[in-house]
């Protein structure tokens, strides 16, 4: 199943109170990113995060899911109409994630 661009359209609007959010389309799911770098993404009209130290104290009793077969578990956002609490949780998990990976140019 892949997910709906109103959903995508929803979420984004909820953490429009942020700088820098984005997202990327890929097989039929949808990639979000903050300040260019990944943090969650929609799938299957789910809004999951990846579960850094931060998203797992602002959310302990969040259920852990799958993206996708063989992808590593993500934590569920449910409290996706709290504005705020979105805004917040994406700011936290900020400085734990990875740097964006460098663009490979061809040649």
């Amino acid at each position: 199943m892949s997910s709906d661009k109103e959903y995508l359209d929803f979420v984004l609007e909820q953490l429009s109170d942020l700088d820098g959010i984005s997202s990327g389309a890929m097989m039929g799911e949808f990639l979000l990113y903050y300040r260019e770098k990944i943090f969650g993404g929609i799938y299957d009209n789910r809004l999951l995060v990846k579960p850094t130290a931060s998203a797992v104290a602002m959310m302990p009793d969040a259920p852990k899911e799958l993206p996708y077969d063989g992808a590593k578990e993500m934590l569920l956002v449910e409290n996706t109409d709290d504005r705020h609490f979105l805004a917040e949780l994406v700011r936290a998990m900020y400085d734990e994630l990875p740097a964006p990976g460098k663009k490979k140019r061809n040649s």
